[in-house]
């Protein structure tokens, strides 16, 4: 996962941010492909954040204007950037996936008062699957043509069509936001002659390997890959009505607000 040492020094980190642009962290999580469960020995950590600034930032009349990330450059392999707390509610309300899948992450460094939790609670109601189906097709797809269709592909390119394509399979089966762990989404696939055994494989190379190249095409997979987007190309989701959650997400935003500054 990811060591005790390296948790310690992102989150001092969170502290100096915190300082420098007086904001709290209300949730910093990992993202990428160590939440997924697919890291490389030497892949980065991509630690992002929740932070909520003080009230009268909120009441400026050039709201709209002022900055609502902080971002850092790499360094030492961290990867460390954050939304504020009202651009993040905005995004959930969209069921931005980034967002969705950072309340899901299992690597989580910290988290403050009831904003994690309730965010969780109200994930059912605010998701929208059509529009979680149509982000991950797009991904796959465009992961697809970009890397895997040269005789020769990089093999770590396989996961981010691979994951999409599961996120899909998902999505279509269950109605809930797909889990961020790989490992879950495979429950998805039929024990398709080949294919999970193909995947093991390719995860015991991404897992041990620092760099894994390029290599002729793994055919099952790409079997696999080809006929999902041709199925996907047919196939419209179904949309949904959802309830107006705005009150919902403007409740939360208040509350955190109130329990961060007081």
């Amino acid at each position: 996962m990811v060591s005790i040492v390296v948790q310690e020094e992102i989150r001092d980190r969170l502290r100096c941010a915190e300082n420098e642009h007086d904001v709290k962290v209300i949730l910093a999580i990992e993202s990428g492909s160590r939440a997924w469960g697919f890291a490389s020995p030497n892949s980065d950590y991509d630690a992002r954040f929740i932070y909520v600034n003080k009230p009268e930032w909120y009441l400026s009349v050039g709201l709209e204007e002022q900055r609502d990330v902080i971002e850092y450059p790499i360094i030492d392999d961290m990867d460390i950037n954050g939304w504020d707390l009202r651009k993040a509610l905005r995004l959930f309300r969209k069921s931005n996936p980034g967002f969705v899948e950072w309340i899901q992450s299992i690597i989580i460094y910290e988290h403050a008062g009831c904003f994690h939790e309730r965010a969780k609670e109200l994930l059912p109601q605010v998701y929208s699957v059509e529009s979680g189906i149509y982000h991950y097709r797009s991904m796959a797809k465009t992961n697809y043509r970009g890397y895997l269709q040269a005789p020769q592909v990089p093999l770590k390119k396989y996961f981010y069509v691979l994951r999409p394509l599961l996120s899909v399979r998902w999505l279509e089966q269950f109605g809930t936001p797909a889990p961020i762990e790989f490992d879950k989404l495979r429950d998805v696939i039929e024990r398709e002659s080949g294919l999970q055994q193909a995947i093991d494989d390719l995860l015991a190379i991404k897992r041990t390997s620092p760099e894994m190249g390029l290599s002729p095409q793994i055919i099952p997979i790409q079997q696999f890959i080809e006929r999902e987007l041709n199925r996907l190309e047919s196939i419209k989701p179904i949309r949904t009505e959802r309830k107006n959650v705005e009150p919902l997400l403007s409740e939360l935003f208040r509350t955190v607000l109130k329990e961060t500054w007081g």
